[in-house]
């Protein structure tokens, strides 16, 4: 039986977007992908339109890898607007209260720190999460509020920037499932005035280089160029994409010999000398040390595979 022709290119690899003001994450993820012409595309944790920033986009082979970066630490620069309180802790929300800013550098700087570390954090309803097979966002687009149970987050590092006027500006470094927007709206509450967010950027996921991230409009400037020198958009796109292991580059590696990895593509575990006792690991094959998938070492400490490259051919 012969395999389904594929729609678009076998193209593999992460794209550091740097999404721009008002474009949702399926519609950066969506024009990526018609740029690419990929036949697969996904990203790594939707930012909000109001968000700007690093937004990861996995072609091909590299989208059964992205759920490696959903739970890795992120980094972000936000300015609060002190004073008002907005039903989603946004700009785009409606103003539902507003009271005088009366605190001192001092009561800020408490009221910060207390946010730093490890901490309990209860979600917006204007988030993604679900209750009951609906998300959370969808209740509360009916004035329906649902219970929510408190989960642990951890604020690795909380700077403060400036505060002038009514604006307090932030950088946050924090592990995955932090909702800056309740921080804001925390803030707002312990300082007894209020907050939401005017301004959040994306600056950092895992440890992807801030400086390797491009905008539409750089995607755009390189397809005319393309069209203009009269080779193909893919010779100066591709270049762009970061190996599609990038995205669980944090997993020790296991090399294997060619004929062992062979084992490992069938599904099947193996012994590996020198392979941890415990956790997942990167499987690499041969010297080249070819990226085949992610494996984790199983109770008779062999690596029994859970994502695996497919190698396709034209």
């Amino acid at each position: 039986m012969s395999r389904p022709r594929r729609r678009g290119r076998d193209i593999h690899g992460v794209l550091l977007l740097d999404k721009s003001l008002g474009l949702s994450s399926n519609d950066a993820l969506q024009k990526v992908k018609r740029l690419y012409n990929a036949n697969r595309a996904g990203h790594t944790g939707a930012l909000d339109p109001l968000a700007t920033g690093m937004l990861p986009l996995c072609l091909g082979e590299a989208t059964k890898f992205s759920r490696f970066l959903l739970d890795s630490d992120k980094r972000y620069r936000v300015v609060a607007r002190m004073g008002q309180r907005t039903d989603t802790s946004d700009a785009e929300g409606q103003i539902i209260s507003e009271r005088d800013v009366a605190f001192n550098q001092q009561q800020l700087d408490e009221a910060l720190d207390s946010f730093r570390g490890e901490t309990q954090q209860i979600p917006s309803m204007y988030s993604a999460l679900k209750y009951e097979g609906k998300k959370l966002y969808e209740y509360a687009r009916q004035g329906i509020e649902v219970p929510r149970e408190s989960r642990p987050i951890n604020v690795y590092e909380l700077k403060f920037i400036r505060w002038e006027g009514f604006e307090v500006e932030l950088e946050i470094h924090c592990s995955k499932g932090t909702y800056i927007r309740t921080i804001v709206d925390d803030l707002g509450e312990k300082l007894g005035c209020g907050a939401h967010v005017t301004y959040l950027r994306r600056l950092q996921v895992a440890t992807y280089p801030f400086e390797r991230m491009v905008t539409m409009e750089q995607l755009h400037a390189l397809i005319a160029q393309a069209e203009a020198e009269g080779i193909e958009p893919r010779l100066l796109l591709d270049p762009l994409l970061l190996p599609m292991d990038s995205a669980c580059e944090d997993f020790p590696e296991v090399n294997l010999l060619p004929v062992v990895a062979g084992y490992v593509k069938q599904g099947q575990p193996v012994q590996a000398s020198g392979a941890p006792t415990s956790g997942m690991v990167r499987i690499t094959e041969g010297e080249e040390r070819k990226f085949i998938g992610v494996g984790e070492i199983d109770d008779d400490g062999r690596i029994a595979p859970r994502r695996l490259v497919v190698e396709y051919t034209e």
